[in-house]
């Protein structure tokens, strides 16, 4: 017997080092702004792209979203 989930299918994204994915999970983590973007390469060592696809915001919005539910804080004391 074959069972039917009616929950969202979690997407596999690219979580490489400066990827929308990255980036997303990284703002959360040092608490800073939601604020789109990724680097075309390693982070800060390469282009910075603003201008993101739906497809780019969306993986930001999951590596946020991960981080968030998550609860990991950069311990800043």
């Amino acid at each position: 017997m074959t069972t039917k989930s009616n929950a969202p299918r979690q997407r596999d994204y690219d979580t490489r080092h400066g990827g929308p994915y990255d980036r997303g999970s990284a703002d959360s983590y040092f608490m800073r702004p939601f604020k789109p973007h990724f680097f075309l390469g390693a982070t800060n060592n390469s282009i910075l792209v603003l201008d993101l696809t739906p497809d780019q915001i969306e993986a930001y919005r999951a590596g946020w979203e991960a981080n968030e539910a998550n609860g990991n804080r950069k311990d800043y004391g």
